[in-house]
């Protein structure tokens, strides 16, 4: 035991960034993030065993048929950012804790309900439809920051957007995004993860379970 601890102490004290085999960081140089939003904490950390969760939401089976579930580019718009489990991250420290953005779980209520990325708000895909018909469209462009004029919305203050759905073969969030381009939203203020909740939890991150 006290050769082990020595062990650990030399490594350390060799290479201080230096994550032991049963540590699974987020980077080299981030172990975990735990944060508050709107007076709630969340924590985002890898090393969960999220196998009963995948068994239960995402079961092995076939590829669904396409369409309408086909693979989505990973580029959906000139000026759209595509990002990794890495790029999320950042984007919840550098916009989301600074009042700047939002993380977007464009997902339908009961897939959310089902669990979630930490901090992420659930807007459904089908509120960004600009039809007569959506209630929602209106309220939640003022809500993301855009104003109404005589000309149309003008987004110049909007907020940043970090859109996902369920992955690679979920048409949800391209559909989000796209009905935010064709609006009028500035595409440089969006992002786009692709890897969705099927990879976030295959890496072993963190899942909120919305109350």
């Amino acid at each position: 035991m006290r050769l082990m601890v020595l062990l650990q102490f030399v490594v350390m004290a060799i290479w201080p960034n230096a994550v032991l085999a049963d540590e699974v960081w987020i980077t080299e140089d981030l172990p975990e993030l735990s944060f508050e939003i709107r007076g709630k904490s969340y924590l985002i950390k890898r090393g969960n065993d999220n196998s009963e969760y995948i068994a239960k939401v995402y079961p092995p089976k076939a590829p669904r048929a396409c369409p309408p579930h086909c693979l989505q580019p990973m580029i959906q718009y000139d000026g759209v950012t595509p990002v990794g489990e890495v790029g999320l991250v950042t984007f919840i420290e550098d916009y989301v804790l600074t009042g700047d953005g939002y993380l977007v779980d464009t997902r339908v209520g009961n897939w959310f309900k089902a669990g979630t990325i930490p901090g992420a708000i659930n807007l459904p895909f089908n509120m960004f439809n600009n039809t007569p018909t959506n209630p929602f469209y209106e309220p939640l462009m003022t809500q993301l920051g855009g104003k109404k004029t005589d000309k149309g919305w003008d987004f110049s203050d909007a907020k940043y957007l970090l859109l996902f759905c369920n992955g690679a073969d979920c048409g949800q969030s391209p559909r989000a995004i796209r009905n935010l381009v064709n609006g009028g939203y500035d595409p440089e203020k969006l992002m786009y993860y692709r890897g969705g909740m099927k990879d976030w939890v295959r890496y072993g991150f963190s899942i909120q379970m919305p109350e």
